[in-house]
């Protein structure tokens, strides 16, 4: 396993005396960027890391205003290096429904990429997008009907 070295992006925050309950870090050589092999013995290629994604981890709880910071920081990552950004967020204990309703729109965003969720957070964000929209349920994850 390649060692990762993070950057904290969300210390500024805290330098400024605000009291988050996520903590959001920019993981260096992640193998979230890597091709998965296609056949056997065929070798795996690792994105170039001046190419390949942004690949932030979030860990704690997300509520409303920890998910708009969140997909601030996305857009204007995004927008600023050209490169596509992925949140890892396996490590989150606890996702309300409008925090869940804002990372649905944040997936729908082109390159930005949600991974790591486990079954009950993808539940929550499912559920809160068919309840803002009855026309497109599961648009966010179409994979859990």
């Amino acid at each position: 396993m390649g060692s990762a070295r993070p950057n904290f992006i969300g210390s500024a925050a805290g330098a400024l005396g605000i009291n988050m309950a996520i903590r959001i870090t920019e993981i260096l050589n992640s193998n979230l960027s890597t091709n998965p092999l296609k056949e056997p013995g065929e070798q795996s290629t690792v994105m170039n890391t001046a190419d390949g994604p942004r690949v932030l981890k979030v860990e704690g709880t997300i509520h409303l205003k920890d998910a708009e910071l969140l997909e601030q920081i996305c857009s204007d990552l995004s927008h600023q290096t050209g490169r596509p950004v992925i949140i890892e967020l396996s490590e989150i204990s606890f996702l309300d429904s409008p925090s869940a309703t804002v990372l649905c729109r944040m997936k729908r965003q082109k390159g930005i990429e949600i991974k790591g969720l486990n079954l009950f957070n993808k539940k929550v964000i499912e559920l809160s997008d068919s309840s803002e929209s009855e026309k497109i349920p599961n648009a966010c994850f179409p994979d859990l009907v």
